[in-house]
């Protein structure tokens, strides 16, 4: 078929499009002979088109050979060349694959021959950085990035005109439905051909309406995975570039936006609502129409339909496609995730995530009589059961106890209430499941009602009953829909197809059932009694509160969080940062698990400022207690006070026996310093680099830590001298090299010494937390402690993180190195997350403190803070927190180590008990730090269930320090889920 200039494809004028059949061989003289390239040629896949990377010498690429195929002519492949041009005019910061051109401006451009007819072939720019194709998850920053050139393509070619876009392409959602008809028959399962099929008719449908008014324009219309370039070395993978314009045309403009779309569905760990950050961005820069917004996802589906049909075909017709054939079950996958939620969800779903969300208005249905639902029951018979993870219902893990909507339900009855009744809208949290790689469904729809007396089920108004059934009734309400289902034993009055007037009697139930009562649109579908949170205001927008049919007020103020970041941000000081671009709303906690307003239960890997567990009961007890009694300062004379810090010295060697209470660890470490400086008469401090001790003068002064102050190092007082990380894995010495670190820093604290400045403390941490729980090589601390104390100076341990039993083996980090501080500084694990902490010393070292001045701390010691710190002890020992953490550490370190032998990505498996780091490197020999595929991960763990932060001053470790009472079962769904995460972002 000879090309031409003036005709256009009609895609329904031809029986096939077979992919021009030429070898690299083929390409490589084209390339050489026609375009002026000589070059080694690579392919390329492509559905219809041949095309090959082209090869300097030195195995560069130098451009991408484009045969087009046959069937399209020089006005379309003109259309194309300059719809990228056009790209690249108005959007400079885009890298687009426009037409290679020759000394004289013309295009590189001809007419070769090939094995099926004559097809044009041109040399286009090749844009490094490869495809988003294959199966990796694509996290929200790639996924909103596709979206914005999507949007910015779109702009580009708003007023794009030329007769090469006049063309029938089978792409074109304009002709869809006519796409399918044409090739389901390829479609070889008869199950999957009806799927197909039916939900394309369904889309066409809905889509037809909406036509009339859908702007149409020219658009690339294939901005997928595989067209859109990653900027080269990205993490997670962000797109800038655009290749293959073979399919611009005119139509929908909205169609750019679905198509992109579609192509999403694929990805490991993909499901619908991952799609909206696109949406998002798509719609920021090219705003959509309401009616747009409507048509988006009926567009996805029939852009999945198409897909499916036209693949089938092409794999048949082209058997020598590799790349056709290849495609077939990743294109089943898009359309099994675009049909996976009804349509009408998914619409309303867009609707919100672009801000046109409808707000439901909807009441009785105009000039009914209504009558109550429940006969001769009022508002004030019925008590109003809050499962919300706000309700104080949930407290002490109420929300994990099997029955616990029913026993609650039933003490509000014992009280009195004639029925009782769960909210609509509202998070059940009782419905949370944890250890659940996705969320769970806790949004109800509809309201639960649970019944104290007799009672009869009457008609609110007139309508139609629409089934009756046992345990089920469903009658017309205005527009909408009345579902009411029963138990299974209770037997409906009317039947189905009769007629109901208002107050006619539905069902007679007995006391101490349940019934539940929705309310939905009457052309929606079913709709499940409990949704997903990331699905609920496509669900709940095509329902309505029923409360008022019980003569309860319909809940207009559903809470919404999405301004509650802008109102932090406004008053609280944003250097306070917070963990997640787009963070969950936490408001409760239990045990090992983080729970968000949605009812979303994470694991928590983080959290040591809770070694007991979030909420535990005994904490709990007794603040509550003791706050009853009396909370002042620790200037009063109580006991508690006392038998706190006589617990706590007996935990450590002798002679530190004295205890200084404050708030914080960077209190603690303050008051150390002053400590030592203050007993030594020294001012000089020697710290470790890569380190951090807090946010206090003092405490800050001895950080180094390049991550919390990039100037660390730079900005240090005069008094602070620092010595070399002795990090045995990433440091300057490595392995059995490490133990060079300690004579090293010896002779920079005796040269102080010699200098006339000899220090008057040395300040690390025990167990190198900072840098990810790295043990400190065998020997360092007695080598360094002995030296700074034999010029006069006083060790002091940094043992807030690492201390009270985290490590397992030992109860303090200085345990594991056979050394006795002068001064040990601990915190975070002493209150459970209340503000306590401590500094411990001799009796002469406090002493000395005297000649500074006095020292006081108005709640540091407390009776509320010293009952704390009681409890927590005592918790400690009798659940066996420490041993837990020996056991379960040991047993996860196992399972991230098994994970090391199967990912490069992991370089290495830090730490001991349940202070572990899991490093991630880019290169095993480099040690090259992996800070941004860490943090992908971090988010992607996080859409998993699990919130886990990186730390390190590079930012490439995993920090593993969760609450001392995890079990086995979560520390191995933690691995199961490092391991999925792993393999998703191609890291296998």
């Amino acid at each position: 078929m000879q090309p031409t200039e003036s005709r256009t494809i009609d895609f329904f004028t031809e029986d096939t499009l077979p992919a021009p059949r030429v070898t690299p061989t083929d390409a490589e003289r084209i390339a050489a002979e026609r375009l002026g390239m000589t070059a080694h040629a690579q392919g390329l896949g492509s559905q219809q088109d041949a095309n090959f990377l082209l090869h300097a010498d030195d195995g560069t690429p130098t451009a991408v050979l484009k045969i087009a195929n046959p069937a399209f002519g020089d006005t379309e492949i003109d259309a194309q060349d300059t719809a990228a041009d056009l790209v690249t005019a108005a959007h400079p910061e885009l890298r687009i694959a426009t037409v290679l051109r020759h000394p004289d401006g013309s295009p590189r451009r001809t007419t070769v021959d090939t094995q099926t007819g004559p097809a044009i072939a041109r040399l286009l720019h090749y844009l490094p950085g490869g495809t988003l194709s294959g199966p990796r998850h694509l996290s929200p920053a790639s996924v909103a990035a596709m979206g914005t050139i999507a949007g910015k393509v779109s702009t580009a070619l708003r007023g794009f005109r030329h007769p090469g876009l006049d063309r029938v392409l089978q792409w074109d959602p304009q002709h869809a439905d006519r796409v399918v008809d044409k090739l389901a028959g390829f479609v070889g399962e008869p199950d999957r051909r009806a799927a197909v099929q039916e939900a394309a008719a369904q889309a066409w449908t809905h889509v037809h309406g909406l036509a009339a008014v859908l702007p149409t324009q020219a658009v690339h219309l294939d901005l997928t995975d595989d067209n859109l370039i990653r900027s080269p070395g990205t993490c997670p993978p962000i797109p800038d570039g655009v290749i293959d314009f073979g399919d611009v045309t005119t139509s929908w403009a909205v169609g750019e936006l679905a198509v992109t779309l579609s192509s999403l569905l694929h990805h490991d760990g993909f499901e619908p609502h991952h799609v909206l950050p696109a949406v998002r961005a798509f719609h920021t820069v090219r705003p959509l129409s309401r009616e747009e917004a409507e048509a988006v996802w009926p567009l996805v589906i029939l852009r999945a339909a198409v897909l499916v049909v036209s693949g089938r075909q092409q794999a048949a017709v082209d058997e020598d496609n590799a790349y056709a054939k290849a495609a077939l079950d990743r294109e089943w996958r898009i359309f099994e995730q675009a049909t996976s939620l009804p349509l009408p969800v998914m619409v309303r779903l867009i609707e919100d995530a672009t801000g046109m969300a409808k707000v439901p208005a909807r009441t009785a249905p105009a000039d009914a009589p209504v009558r109550p639902l429940l006969r001769d029951l009022t508002a004030d018979d019925i008590t109003l059961l809050d499962l919300s993870p706000d309700a104080d219902c949930m407290d002490r893990g109420a929300w994990t106890d099997a029955g616990t909507e029913e026993r609650l339900a039933a003490s509000a009855l014992a009280d009195g209430a004639a029925a009782v009744a769960t909210r609509y809208a509202h998070v059940q949290l009782t419905r949370a499941q944890v250890l659940s790689a996705a969320s769970t469904a806790t949004v109800s729809t509809g309201m639960n009602i649970w019944l104290g007396r007799d009672a009869v089920l009457q008609a609110p108004a007139a309508g139609r009953v629409l089934t009756a059934a046992p345990g089920r009734i469903e009658l017309t309400y205005g527009t909408q829909v009345l579902s009411l289902s029963l138990a299974r034993e209770d037997r409906p009055k009317v039947s189905t197809g009769a007629t109901v007037q208002a107050g006619e009697e539905l069902a007679c139930l007995d006391s101490g059932t349940t019934v539940h009562v929705a309310l939905r649109d009457a052309d929606s579908p079913d709709v499940p009694s409990l949704v997903r949170p990331e699905y609920a205001p496509g669900w709940l927008a095509l329902t309505t509160d029923p409360a008022p049919l019980l003569c309860l007020p319909a809940d207009f103020d559903r809470p919404r969080d999405s301004d509650l970041l802008d109102r932090r941000d406004a008053v609280f000081a944003t250097v306070q940062g917070h963990y997640y671009a787009n963070p969950p709303r936490i408001e409760r906690g239990w045990r090992h698990f983080l729970l968000s307003t949605e009812g979303r239960a994470y694991l928590d890997i983080v959290n040591n400022v809770t070694p007991l567990g979030h909420a535990h009961p005994r904490v709990e007890q007794a603040v509550s207690r003791q706050l009853r009694r009396l909370n002042t300062n620790s200037r009063f004379h109580y006991s508690s006070v006392v038998e706190f810090t006589e617990r706590l010295a007996a935990l450590l060697p002798e002679p530190l026996d004295t205890v200084f209470l404050v708030n914080s660890g960077s209190e603690a470490v303050d008051l150390g310093l002053r400590l030592a400086i203050g007993a030594s008469g020294q001012h000089d401090v020697v710290a470790l680099r890569e380190a951090y001790h807090g946010w206090t003068y003092a405490s800050d002064a001895v950080s180094t830590s390049l991550q919390d102050n990039p100037n660390a190092l730079a900005t240090r007082p005069s008094w602070v001298h620092t010595v070399d990380s002795p990090n045995a894995y990433r440091g300057r010495h490595r392995g059995t090299d490490a133990a060079r670190y300690e004579p090293e820093a010896v002779a920079v604290i005796d040269e102080l010494a010699a200098s006339g400045r000899p220090a008057g403390a040395f300040i690390g941490e025990t167990y190198y937390g900072n840098a990810g729980g790295v043990a400190l090589p065998d020997g360092y601390l007695a080598g360094v402690y002995a030296a700074v104390r034999r010029h006069g100076g006083l060790a002091v341990a940094d043992e807030v993180q690492v201390g009270y039993g985290r490590l397992g083996h030992w109860f303090w980090g200085f345990e594991q190195q056979g050394v006795v501080p002068d001064i040990v500084c601990v915190a975070k694990a002493m209150g459970n997350g209340h503000p306590l902490g401590a500094v411990i010393t001799s009796k002469g070292v406090a002493e000395r403190y005297r000649e500074q001045g006095y020292f006081f701390s108005s709640t540091g010691g407390s009776p509320v803070s010293s009952v704390v710190g009681l409890t927590v002890l005592d918790t400690l020992r009798d659940e066996d927190l420490q041993g837990n953490a020996a056991r379960v550490g040991s047993h996860l370190k196992r399972r991230l180590g098994a994970l090391a032998d199967r990912y490069g990505i992991i370089g290495a498996v830090h730490g001991s008990g349940l202070y572990l780091g899991l490093e991630l490197v880019r290169d095993r020999a480099t040690l090259e730090a992996a800070t941004e595929e860490t943090a992908e991960l971090c988010d992607r763990m996080l859409d998993l269930g699990v919130i886990v932060q990186p730390t390190g001053d590079h930012l490439n470790i995993l920090k593993i320090k969760p609450p001392l009472c995890i079990d086995s079962t979560a520390a191995d769904f933690f691995a199961d889920m490092l391991d999925l995460a792993l393999g998703q972002l191609g890291h296998g």
